[in-house]
C-alpha cells in the first residue's frame, strides 16, 4: 500500500507560491496564492541560506543575548533548546527571508515569504503601506520540507499571526493585545489562551514567553548588529531560548513566536522591531 498522501493542495515546496497541487504521485503545475489559481511549472526548492559563521552565531548566543549553552538538541526547530534567527541583510526589504541556526551555528531551517505579487513588492519599495496587506511565510528545514506556516492577515491597528503545520492545517494564533505601553501577545489555540508573549520594554526588543499559568517557558532576545546595519538595513536578529520541553500546541507556537513577533510588529513602525 502506498504511503503517499491523497491528491490535495499543500504549501508549495518551491517557495514561489502559497500552495501547489499534489496529484497523489507528483507536484503539478497548478499553484495558488491569495485564493487565485494559476499555472507555474514546478522547479527546485528555494532555501534561504545564512551567511553567518558558526563563531558569529555562538557570539550572538553567549555574548550578545547572554544565554548559556544548553544541552544537545535533536537537530530540528522542534527539538533544539536554543534557536538563532537571523534575517538576511537588505538595504530595501522586498521579500522577507531568515536563516535559523542551532546554538552551535549550524543552519537547521529557513524562513521564506511566499505568494508575493509584483504589485506588493513595489509597495514595499515605495513605502510602508504594505503593513496593511496580508503576509505569508513558510518555515522549512534544510531539505525544503515545510515545517510551519505563518500568515499575518491584513490589519488596521492590532496584528494577528495565524500558525499552521507543514500541511497548512491550523495550530493556533499569536494575537496582539494592546497598542500602548509594553506590547503583549496572546498565544491562542482552539479558542483557549495557552500562553503569552510579553515585551520587557516599550521598544519591544526583548520578550518573555509564558504558559497559561504565567510561568516563563522561553525568552526572545534581540541581538545588536551595530549602528550601521541597524540604520541602513532591515536585518533583525533574535535568539530564542526555550527553558524546558513543551507540550503541543504550545511548543509550535513558541517556536513560531520569534518570527511571529517580528512579522507582527515590523510591518508597522520600524522603530518597534
Amino acid at each position: 500500500m502506498s504511503n503517499r498522501p491523497a491528491p490535495n493542495w499543500h504549501p508549495d515546496p518551491s517557495g514561489k507560491h502559497e500552495l501547489r497541487y499534489w496529484d497523489g504521485a507528483t507536484w503539478t503545475d497548478r499553484v495558488m496564492s491569495h485564493g487565485k489559481e494559476s499555472i507555474d511549472a514546478a522547479t527546485g526548492t528555494h532555501i534561504p541560506l545564512g551567511k553567518q559563521s558558526a563563531d558569529r552565531v555562538q557570539q550572538q548566543v553567549v555574548e550578545q543575548a547572554g544565554v548559556s549553552p544548553a544541552g544537545v538538541g535533536g537537530g530540528s526547530i522542534f527539538s533544539e533548546p536554543i534557536l538563532v534567527v537571523n534575517q538576511k541583510w537588505k538595504t530595501i526589504e522586498v521579500n522577507s527571508e531568515y536563516a535559523v541556526y542551532d546554538q552551535n551555528g549550524k543552519q537547521i531551517a529557513a524562513v521564506r515569504q511566499v505568494g508575493q505579487s509584483t504589485f506588493k513588492k513595489a509597495l514595499r519599495i515605495m513605502g510602508d503601506i504594505d503593513q496593511y496587506l496580508t503576509h505569508k511565510l513558510q518555515i522549512v528545514d534544510m531539505a525544503g520540507n515545510v515545517q510551519l506556516t505563518l500568515t499575518r492577515p491584513r490589519k488596521f491597528i492590532k496584528s494577528r499571526v495565524e500558525i499552521g503545520d507543514g500541511a497548512g492545517r491550523p495550530i493556533g494564533s499569536v494575537v496582539q493585545k494592546n497598542m500602548i505601553g509594553k506590547i503583549n501577545f496572546g498565544l491562542e489555540a482552539g479558542g483557549t489562551t495557552v500562553g503569552s508573549i510579553n515585551a520587557e520594554n516599550w521598544r519591544a526588543w526583548n520578550f518573555r514567553i509564558e504558559d497559561h499559568t504565567g510561568s516563563e517557558v522561553a525568552r526572545i532576545t534581540k541581538t545588536w548588529e551595530g549602528l550601521t546595519k541597524t540604520m541602513f538595513t532591515t536585518a533583525d536578529n533574535y535568539v530564542l531560548q526555550i527553558h524546558r520541553p513543551l507540550e503541543e500546541p504550545l511548543r509550535c507556537l513558541v517556536v513560531a513566536s520569534a518570527l511571529s513577533v517580528d512579522t507582527a510588529l515590523k510591518q508597522d513602525s520600524r522603530g518597534l522591531s
